[in-house]
Order: C-alpha cells, then sequence, then structure tokens
C-alpha cells in the first residue's frame, strides 16, 4: 500500500529536493505550504497540497491526518528577537498535532554542533530537535553542517564571499572546522530516515568525510571555479553582528539570514560519530567529496559573473571620476571669490566622501547587476545598466557646469537631477538586497546635500 509523507519547507533548498527524491521512493508526498505557488513545478502536480500556516492548529490537522511520516523543516531564519519562541512554539504545535494525528515517524534537519554554550540561532534548532525527541513520536533528528547546493544560502555565502573578495581579511571562525555535505547526499539520508526502526529516537550526525576550515573551503572552491588564489586572514576583533552586516553587503545573502549563519560558524560543526552510515545507509558509490559536491552545486552557474562586471562597472565609475576631477577647480580665483555657506564642509572633506562614494558605488552596482543577471532577470539589469550610465554622465557633468561653465542656477538644478537619479539606483538596487539599498542611498543622499549645497551658493552669488 503507498504510504504518505508530509514535507514542510518544500521551497526551501533541502525541501524542494525531498519531495521528488520521496516520490521517486514510492512515497505520496503532501505538502503544507503557505506560498503554494512557489512550489517547483517539475513535481507541483504530482503532491497534494495544504495551503496554510504550520502555527494553526487546525491547518496542521488536515496536513497531519493520515500521514505516516512528517518531515519538519522549518527555521526562522530572520534577525527578529522572537525567533527563538516562534521556533519554540512551531515546535512544541506540531509535536503535539503529530502525537494527535498518531503520526509514526517525525524526520527534522538541525545543525551539527560541539558541547556547550551555543549561538542563538543554533541553540534554537537544537531546542527544536528535543522538542521533537520529547514528543512521544519516534524522531529522527539529522545534523547537518554547511549545506553544499546551489539554493542553499549557506552554500551563497560561500560561494559569493569566495567570487567577491580576491583578498578576504574575515572573523576567527574562518578557521574553525566544518564537515560539509551535498545537498543530494543530505536528500538520501532524509528519505533513508522514514524507514527507521519505530524504536530509533535519536540524533544522527551526517557529513562528508572531509573535514575543513571555512577558509579551506573559499579556497577550494576558487579553485574550482577557475579563479585566482584567494588571500585569506582572520582578525578577532569582528562580531557576529558586523560580520553579518558585512555579508549582507557583499553577498545577496540578506543580513537576516547571514546573521543566524554567521552565529553557526562560530562553532567548529564536525560529526560525532558514523551512525548515519549504520542506520541510514549510504548513498550507491558512497557520499560526494568537496570537490564534486561543488562541481554540481555549480552548473549552470557563471563563477566569473562578478569579477567580469565589476571590471565594466569599475572602468565606467573611475572614468566618471577622471572626468570630474579634471574638471573640478577649487583653486582657482573664479572659485575663492564665491560666497559660500558658513555650513559648507572643509574642502578636505571633499575627496574623502567622493572616493568614499565612488567605491560604495561600484561594489553595489555591480552586485546589483550581478545578482539580477544571476536570477534570470537579464532586463531589470539591463536597466540598472542604463540608469547607472546616465547617473555618472550626471556626476561628472556637474563640475563641468559649476567650475567650467560657472552656471550656478543650472548646476542647482543639474545636482537635483542628479540626486533624482542617485534615488533611482537605490530603489532598483532594493530588489537585490538591502545592503546595496543602503549603500547607493547614501550616495543619493549626499547628492541631494550636494543640490542643497548648490542652491545656497548660487543664492548667494547671484551677481555671478
Amino acid at each position: 500500500m503507498s504510504r504518505t509523507a508530509l514535507v514542510t519547507g518544500a521551497t526551501g533548498a533541502v525541501g524542494s529536493r525531498l519531495v521528488p527524491a520521496l516520490l521517486d521512493a514510492g512515497w505520496q508526498v503532501r505538502v503544507l505550504s503557505r506560498s503554494p505557488d512557489k512550489l517547483d513545478s517539475a513535481w507541483h502536480e504530482r503532491v497534494e497540497v495544504v495551503e496554510g500556516d504550520a502555527a494553526d492548529p487546525e491547518v496542521l490537522r488536515r496536513a497531519l491526518d493520515g500521514v505516516e511520516v512528517a518531515y519538519y523543516l522549518l527555521h526562522s531564519m530572520d534577525a527578529d528577537g522572537d525567533f527563538v519562541e516562534r521556533d519554540r512554539r512551531l515546535a512544541h504545535g506540531f509535536a503535539a498535532a503529530a502525537g494527535a494525528a498518531d503520526v509514526g515517524r517525525l524526520v527534522y534537519l538541525g545543525g551539527l554542533h560541539p558541547d556547550g554554550p551555543l549561538s542563538p540561532h543554533l541553540a534554537s534548532r537544537v531546542e527544536v530537535g528535543e522538542i521533537l525527541l520529547a514528543s512521544g513520536v519516534p524522531t529522527a533528528v539529522l545534523q547537518a553542517g554547511v549545506v553544499l547546493g546551489a539554493d542553499s544560502a549557506s552554500f551563497a555565502m560561500l560561494r559569493h564571499l569566495t567570487e567577491r573578495l580576491p583578498v578576504m581579511v574575515g572573523p576567527k571562525w574562518l578557521q574553525n572546522r566544518i564537515q560539509p555535505i551535498a545537498v543530494d547526499d543530505a536528500v538520501h539520508y532524509l528519505v533513508r530516515a522514514a524507514e527507521l526502526a519505530p524504536e530509533v529516537n535519536r540524533t544522527i550526525d551526517i557529513g562528508m568525510d572531509e573535514v575543513l576550515t571555512y577558509a579551506e573551503m573559499m579556497q577550494r572552491y576558487a579553485r574550482l571555479a577557475g579563479l585566482a588564489p584567494r588571500l585569506v586572514a582572520t582578525v578577532p576583533v569582528l562580531t557576529p553582528w558586523l560580520a553579518s552586516h558585512w555579508v549582507g553587503l557583499v553577498t545577496p545573502v540578506a543580513a537576516g539570514v547571514a546573521k543566524p549563519l554567521v552565529g553557526s560558524l562560530i562553532h567548529e560543526a564536525v560529526r560525532r560519530d558514523g551512525d548515519a552510515s549504520r542506520l541510514l545507509g549510504d548513498p550507491a558509490g558512497g557520499l560526494l567529496g568537496y570537490d564534486k559536491a561543488v562541481r554540481c552545486a555549480l552548473a549552470g552557474t557563471d563563477p566569473k559573473r562578478w569579477s567580469r562586471t565589476v571590471l565594466q562597472v569599475g572602468a565606467a565609475v573611475a572614468a566618471c571620476a577622471v572626468v570630474g576631477s579634471v574638471a573640478t577647480t577649487p583653486d582657482s580665483s573664479w572659485y575663492r571669490r564665491l560666497r559660500k555657506p558658513r555650513w559648507q564642509p572643509p574642502p578636505a572633506a571633499f575627496p574623502v566622501v567622493w572616493t568614499s562614494l565612488y567605491a560604495a558605488i561600484t561594489v553595489a552596482a555591480t552586485a546589483t547587476i550581478a545578482e539580477l543577471e544571476d536570477q534570470g532577470r537579464e532586463a531589470d539589469a539591463a536597466a540598472f545598466w542604463r540608469a547607472l550610465t546616465v547617473n555618472l554622465a550626471l556626476n561628472s557633468g556637474w563640475s563641468v557646469v559649476f567650475f567650467r561653465l560657472h552656471r550656478l542656477p543650472l548646476a542647482t538644478l543639474w545636482s537635483a537631477l542628479l540626486a533624482a537619479s542617485s534615488t533611482d539606483l537605490a530603489r532598483r538596487a532594493a530588489a537585490t538586497g538591502p545592503g546595496k539599498a543602503t549603500a547607493l542611498g547614501a550616495y543619493a543622499g549626499w547628492t541631494g546635500f550636494a543640490t542643497v549645497l548648490s542652491g545656497a551658493v548660487a543664492r548667494l552669488n547671484r551677481r555671478h
């Protein structure tokens, strides 16, 4: 007789692969999802879908009715302060509903961790596993480290940090030991966990045979992707909070997701035993090693997109900076005669601010274009390129209008157009994450201030 498995988290990197694997293994699959439209179209029509929130008892009752095994793949991957309590409530509710529905087994994917105090997010994942183990329903808590798969947030962070930073000075957790696992191997173990004997109620550590530091994973990734060797150094002063915001700026991983990921990486993630092979059986052909797992995860991606894009954007920004610098003549007798508002910043501030802003524009614009192209949004990427080109032309042109043509009212209007264009860039970048929008927002803020300053200079020097 066909057996039914419930999968939660089916739109995630692991859940979206688990569903077809269960179907191939002969299971009938039911999916609980708040957003059925986001389910993979390749198998959407082959499964039963229960739409709703796992926090709703009535939704859980319908989802778990007649289920033999239920996969709990729900995690609160955000920076909200109440995620621990949210995960606790969800786990207790799911455990109670599974017991009431007489579910035969629960399977949960948690994280590898050492003994002792843990980061809040990793401690929460351990607590969820303990709640399910204490539910009275036989439970298998599979514990994994970094999952290497194309859609995995932890792999995305590794990939983009490596591709975008030829030289990286990072936190000391880059030297922590990690035992990663290929996503397909993790899915294999999850499928096999459904067949465990009823008396098995325990954690099971899973991972490939290789143990690497995060820095070593970056360096190996660079070699496999055909990139130049990466130089990685560590410092003890970069806190997880600071590191998460830095990751949010440099990569497409939002700071709210990067924070729990970084928080987990401060601990070593190594298997304590090899019981997974005995209890679950390894995949045919054995577990994938790091190199093969990365090659599989890289299929269909362009690891050199960032380096190619940053050269193009950097050249455009550099040309803008050179034209603006050549046209700017703060030592000219005309400029020295101008009356200026008392609140104008000192002359030494302008080159410092503009150099910082040009660097921020280069990084944020490159990240926006590369991420839009990675998402298959070529039209949006091309539109951003056009908007950036117009913006840089306005940027360099202002110096010509103000310092060379001495057209103060026109320079004010020109600056206003530049501020509007800069705001539009920040708006377009927001679609790829708040880090890029923040960097370009700072540029928009400065050009807005420059507009006010230009207007003040024009009013004070009407005769000019």
